[in-house]
């Protein structure tokens, strides 16, 4: 629900915990705050920036970062969404440029900075066009009265180079989707592959381009390389090779799951699971089952996935479900009950109350109240607050 907390309808405790509370009850767990550097295998240590670590296993969950394609331009200038910092710096921007198209006298640069380009048409890509395809039509006159006495007002791209958006579900939530964003007044490019961005303009590959100063990011992503792990070991997109037991190939007692983890035993999945957070979960109750059959001397049970389906949400009342066996619901139904699903999969009580209560009035008020440009002071200037 990242894309929630950078456009302005949830923020980051709503859909995060601290793990030092989450696991305090638990006494024979230790929480370390580093950056991985490095691993050592034959000695069975990982080495911190803020120290080193003895392991019996290791256990690799680091997830995917941002996938740029080798494009350093894109890289320094576009805006990603993979972590809540991330997202938090792309509400301070998104909020920034209408400030600043408000108050800019020259038509054209109040357009580009009002254009908003989103790159990548899987689920974060569908998700976040929708988001803001609704901040525009309830929202944002409501807190920029300027933008009609401008005649101007935000266009938002949504482009892949695909001929599909949500390319993994089925046709007909590709059909589902493509229909709603149009509807929403989402310009839905597909074909389009980015070649470059320099902050002002997006390039393509087939000469085409778009001015705007907003870029979002949400076309690919791509493993990070471990010193220590082997190279053998990675795989497509610098995934790590694990064996049904998402053991790392060519390694004792290291293991890996989520989205860093490359399993191939499952017929169905020939290239690999999806990058999805329910096989993240699988995986993690059965290597936890694992570990305790190993300490016991019990045999172990291989990963299975258990399909349970798949959801996207596209704005109110708009969402696509794909459920095993090829059934497929839309509409209000699947916006429900993609609501329902994701707000029983957050982590405590009170996350679940604070993200109901704000959908809630979000929903039925069509509006909410997060739209704040929050950022730390480069400098604390200690002797000017002792001085004070």
């Amino acid at each position: 629900m990242l894309y929630q907390v950078s456009t302005g309808f949830l923020d980051t405790e709503n859909i995060s915990y601290p793990f030092r509370k989450l696991f305090r009850k638990y006494k024979n767990v230790q929480f370390r705050l580093g950056e991985l550097q490095k691993t050592v295998p034959d000695e069975k240590i990982i080495v911190m920036d803020s120290g080193q670590l003895h392991y019996d296993y290791l256990v690799l969950a680091t997830g995917l970062t941002t996938n740029y394609f080798g494009m350093e331009n894109v890289k320094k200038h576009a805006l990603p969404m993979k972590t809540l910092s991330e997202a938090l710096a792309l509400r301070n921007h998104l909020l920034e440029k209408l400030e600043a198209a408000v108050a800019e006298p020259d038509p054209a640069t109040r357009q580009k900075l009002m254009n908003i380009v989103v790159v990548g048409g899987g689920p974060t890509g569908v998700e976040v066009s929708g988001m803001l395809a609704d901040m525009k039509r309830d929202i944002l006159t409501k807190d920029y009265p300027e933008i009609k006495k401008i005649g101007i007002e935000p266009h938002i791209y949504l482009v892949d180079g695909l001929n599909e958006v949500l390319k993994p579900m089925s046709e007909k939530s590709h059909s589902y989707a493509f229909n709603a964003l149009t509807g929403m007044g989402v310009d839905v490019q597909l074909g389009m592959q980015v070649k470059d961005y320099d902050g002002e303009t997006v390039l393509f590959s087939n000469g085409q381009q778009i001015d705007s100063r907003t870029v979002i990011w949400a076309a690919g992503v791509t493993g990070i390389k471990i010193e220590g792990i082997p190279p053998t070991c990675y795989g497509r997109g610098n995934r790590i090779i694990c064996d049904e037991f998402n053991k790392v190939l060519s390694t004792d007692d290291i293991y890996a799951i989520g989205d860093i983890s490359l399993q191939t035993h499952e017929s169905v999945y020939p290239a690999g699971h999806p990058q999805m957070a329910q096989i993240a979960i699988q995986q993690g109750r059965n290597l936890a089952i694992n570990l305790k059959a190993m300490l016991s001397n019990k045999s172990k049970h291989y990963f299975k996935y258990h399909d349970k389906g798949s959801m996207a949400i596209i704005g109110r009342n708009r969402a696509v479900v794909d459920l095993p066996n090829k059934r497929h619901f839309d509409g209000v139904l699947a916006f429900f009950t993609w609501l329902a699903v994701h707000l029983l999969s957050l982590v405590t009580a009170g996350n679940r109350i604070t993200t109901y209560y704000r959908w809630a009035v979000a929903y039925f008020t069509r509006d909410q109240s997060l739209r704040m440009i929050v950022r730390p002071t480069e400098k604390i200037n200690n002797n000017h607050c002792a001085d004070q």
